[in-house]
């Protein structure tokens, strides 16, 4: 039997955007949480998502304020090697390896089209790749089951880290609207990360390279409109991804939704 929620994890105070890790959201959303379509809401202050986990000094006793007991970094082992995450006191750090792409890996690319081909690939993973599909079955089981609060990232914190977001709003019965706006959010609170690499790509490659690179600096509607129709085509729906392409049987997926869902 997986160990049901604790109903007595605080609601935390609203999160400040940092400027060391500024995609750094509460999964919930603000206020009170997203809404569901049963009339609940999705608690706040359960389970956190982040961009690349190298806070300051002063982000740093914020996120130690949060109290977390795992951090589920989701990036490749390269990724990690070159930049692996400052120690947050009190969270244990687990790697799971969900694979995906860096700009690094575009930097041969001449046109933006073979850079969005890339991104593609990466959606097209998430629902076909067993070794991916494997690795966010982890993922989630460690949600389900492991002490609260948790956080999950990768390195912008919109592509591994969003499909990941997507599925538990999706179980905790958010709206799909709801849900692609979150995912979307990404775009607005990247961009001063965002702004800063694009510096770097003008000072190091060139200022004719923006262009090419800007399809793996962002997330699009295509992108996520990929990813969902190769479910459906797949596995029917979400819940059909789920349960038959990741492998999660009916207690996982009960414990994420008590998890989730605040009455």
């Amino acid at each position: 039997m997986l160990p049901s929620p604790s109903d007595t994890v605080p609601s935390p105070p609203e999160l400040p955007e940092l400027g060391s890790v500024d995609n750094l959201r509460d999964v919930a959303g603000s206020g009170e949480g997203y809404p569901t379509r049963d009339g609940g809401r999705v608690r706040r202050g359960v389970f956190y998502r982040a961009n690349l986990l190298r806070p300051d000094d002063d982000d740093l006793a914020l996120l130690t304020g949060l109290g977390l007991r795992v951090v589920h970094d989701l990036r490749r082992a390269d990724e990690v090697a070159a930049h692996p995450d400052r120690e947050l006191p009190g969270a244990e750090w687990r790697h799971v390896d969900v694979l995906g792409v860096a700009a690094d890996d575009a930097l041969g690319f001449t046109t933006p089209e073979e850079s969005r081909r890339m991104m593609e690939a990466v959606y097209r993973d998430f629902v076909h790749r067993p070794s991916v599909r494997d690795a966010l079955a982890r993922v989630l089981r460690d949600l389900a089951s492991d002490p609260l609060p948790q956080l999950f990232h990768c390195t912008a914190g919109k592509d591994r880290t969003g499909w990941v977001a997507v599925l538990l709003l999706h179980l905790a019965g958010v709206e799909e609207p709801t849900i692609r706006a979150d995912y979307l959010l990404s775009n607005e609170r990247t961009a001063a990360s965002r702004a800063r690499y694009e510096r770097m790509i003008v000072e190091g490659l060139g200022e004719q390279m923006l262009p090419v690179l800007e399809p793996v600096l962002v997330v699009t509607d295509d992108y996520l409109d990929l990813a969902l129709g190769e479910v459906a085509a797949t596995y029917s729906d979400l819940d059909g991804y789920l349960r038959d392409g990741l492998g999660l049987p009916d207690d996982v997926l009960d414990a994420l939704r008590e998890r989730l869902v605040a009455a």
